[in-house]
């Protein structure tokens, strides 16, 4: 059964142009226990998406969907209070830009044991909270706790804010964790340590996990399956194996292709396979397709948006796909509709 089921998620925001879509009709499933990759470029998208399922929104987004469901919940129909006390309950965000996510006027042993919700005897807090902190930061690879404990956001690096970012999240083993690009600002090792952790927690304790990240190649080894973004836009959906050995989308196949093989020796002086071009501004993002300027299969048709299409448990977003070997491949495909209800917040 599916944990969190969105259908149709858009965000929208007023500008002086008019109304702009910066997310378009995304559709994202994550069953109990699977730990998903959300990908794609910066700009696609990626923490918005985090940021709704976590109702970190601003008042002028304007949100709606077919579907968002946590737990047979529609958050969106939730009040404020309701939403937050669900949220500090049984979800979690580990948060991109760990210092300013941080309180200035706190220590981070204060902030962190803020954060731990106690459910012994009430004899027993005593001490509890500490040794359970002290705990945690050993997990994320925080060897000088005591330095820690007592130090202020602004007396730590980065990196060391991210770690600490990364206990008060798993702190109370939610069951949906989502990680906005966790190892970010990390030493490989300490990555490696986090992402463990993050596994552990997946098999031991069945948590779900979203993990947010623009580089498919380091999360794929911990991912059950991937959502692939551009530019605001759904563009692949599909297991961890399709995805990597088969990838319909062109977009998909650069970024699985974008970190250069260094086990074999580069031609000297070879380009990179890369994109042309950048994800486009929201005041000027092209018709259809999104990806069409920087597509190097685009033509005519592209002019107008794809829909989203099933083939075999793959979703994807593309007139014209790659790696497909069947005959009439398009006439076999499902085209997946569109529900006419709409949940708005």
């Amino acid at each position: 059964m599916a944990l969190l089921d969105i259908r149709h998620l858009s965000i929208e925001i007023d500008t002086p142009r008019g109304r702009i879509k910066m997310v378009d009709n995304i559709n994202l499933t994550l069953d109990s226990g699977e730990i998903l990759g959300l990908v794609g470029e910066s700009g696609s998208g990626k923490s918005l998406i985090a940021k709704v399922i976590c109702g970190l929104v601003k008042d002028e987004w304007i949100i709606s969907a077919d579907r968002f469901r946590f737990n047979e919940i529609e958050l969106l129909k939730l009040t404020p209070n309701q939403r937050r006390k669900l949220v500090g309950d049984e979800i979690s965000m580990i948060y991109q830009d760990p210092l300013s996510s941080l309180d200035p006027s706190q220590t981070v042993g204060k902030q962190l044991m803020e954060t731990i919700h106690f459910k012994g005897k009430w004899w027993q807090i005593f001490g509890w909270k500490k040794k359970r902190a002290i705990e945690l930061l050993h997990r994320v690879g925080i060897k000088d706790h005591k330095d820690i404990m007592q130090s202020y956001p602004t007396d730590i690096t980065e990196g060391e804010a991210q770690k600490v970012m990364i206990a008060m999240a798993v702190a109370n083993q939610p069951r949906l964790l989502v990680a906005d690009e966790p190892t970010n600002a990390m030493e490989s090792t300490t990555q490696l340590q986090v992402y463990r952790l993050l596994s552990s927690m997946n098999k031991n304790l069945g948590t779900s996990i979203i993990l947010v990240s623009n580089d498919m190649m380091s999360i794929h080894k911990w991912v059950d399956s991937f959502n692939v973004l551009y530019c605001g836009q759904t563009v692949e959906i599909a297991d961890k194996e399709t995805i990597m050995e088969t990838p319909y989308h062109p977009y998909t196949s650069v970024l699985l292709n974008s970190v250069p093989d260094f086990s074999k020796p580069l031609p000297f002086k070879s380009r990179l396979n890369t994109l042309k071009g950048s994800v486009p501004m929201l005041q000027h993002l092209p018709i259809g397709c999104r990806l069409g300027p920087r597509c190097p299969f685009a033509q005519k048709k592209c002019v107008t948006k794809p829909p989203l299409r099933r083939f075999k448990q793959h979703e994807f977003a593309c007139h014209f796909p790659i790696n497909f070997r069947e005959q009439n491949f398009l006439k076999k495909v499902e085209v997946i509709p569109v529900v006419v209800e709409t949940v708005a917040e």
